[in-house]
């Protein structure tokens, strides 16, 4: 599977953001999905995941602020982020697995290029 991330953009603190993920192929549906982050000098880290199923998990930093959500007739992922910060400035991934949904990247086969996000105080 081809992943496509796009959305990212330069806001400010408090304001929105809405990623994409649209990915190739007619096996989407069976995708476990997950978006991560990297920082610069940091290291990648979990944001969310969707399971084929639809269950979602989120880590701390983001959970209540950051909702991912899948529409598997248009093969896209989604990544809606609200009251964004400073510190959620980063490149964002969108993966896929056909495995387990855990909060490792090294867990996903497929990766997207990666969208810039940046939140000024």
């Amino acid at each position: 599977v081809q992943l496509q991330a796009s959305g990212g953009g330069l806001v400010q603190a408090g304001e929105s953001l809405r990623l994409s993920c649209a990915a190739s192929g007619r096996t989407f549906s069976r995708y476990n999905m997950g978006w991560f982050r990297q920082a610069p000098g940091k290291e990648r880290e979990f944001v969310a995941a969707i399971t084929s199923g639809s269950i979602t998990s989120y880590p701390n930093p983001v959970k209540g602020r950051f909702t991912i959500s899948r529409d598997n007739a248009k093969n896209t992922v989604y990544l809606q982020m609200n009251n964004l910060k400073p510190e959620d400035t980063a490149v964002y991934y969108c993966a896929a697995t056909i495995g387990l949904v855990t909060t490792s990247g090294s867990n996903y086969q497929y990766w997207g290029q990666g969208t810039q996000v940046t939140v000024s105080s």
